[in-house]
């Protein structure tokens, strides 16, 4: 399986492909950020992303991608660019056909540290030693994106087992009660 992984931001958005298998090594398959022109109009700034972005999804060919989910912040500012940055993502995935998936910085601390209160210093350390790198990519945009990438490898897989698992149950309740709800109404 081969994840985008997308740390959202108007000004930086963070993007990283993760390729591995269940229960194999991971592997780095690219890394990077998208700048825009912080003096540019949103509208600009928005079609830098989606034109980035988009080449990024057509180089990659991802399985799953990965964003971050935005989340309440205190500086309402930066929560606006954040979510709008991910709509981009979002809309392009759409677009693309390719499977969305939303973690929280919690979720993807907990998945690459084993705690969701890790600061960015372990996310970053753990982010290069589970994908073997020399060094840390920087700037943290992009190792947050990397992490995204594995978080959805190990937890993703797991939630969309659960997922199919809750799909058969449903169907297989639906085929037991229909035919009773037919012979009621009869």
């Amino acid at each position: 399986m081969r994840v985008l992984g997308i740390d959202p931001g108007l000004t930086r958005c963070g993007l990283g492909v993760v390729e591995g298998r269940v229960s194999q090594i991971l592997t780095m398959v690219d890394v990077g950020i998208i700048k825009t022109d912080v003096d540019a109009p949103l509208e600009i700034r928005l079609l830098q992303l989606e034109i980035q972005i988009l080449q990024w999804i057509e180089r990659a060919q991802p399985d799953v991608i990965a964003v971050e989910r935005v989340f309440s912040q205190l500086n309402v500012k930066t929560a606006m660019a954040t979510g709008q940055a991910a709509g981009v993502a979002l809309l392009l995935a759409a677009k693309a056909g390719i499977p969305v998936a939303l973690h929280t910085p919690s979720e993807v601390k907990a998945a690459v540290t084993g705690s969701g209160r890790a600061d960015k210093k372990q996310v970053a350390l753990m982010v290069q030693k589970l994908l073997r790198l020399d060094s840390i990519p920087k700037p943290v945009d992009s190792t947050d994106a990397l992490a995204l990438a594995i978080c959805h490898h190990w937890r993703g897989i797991g939630d969309s087992k659960i997922q199919a698992a809750l799909a058969q149950e449903k169907a297989r309740l639906h085929q037991r009660t229909t035919p009773s709800i037919k012979a009621a109404t009869q």
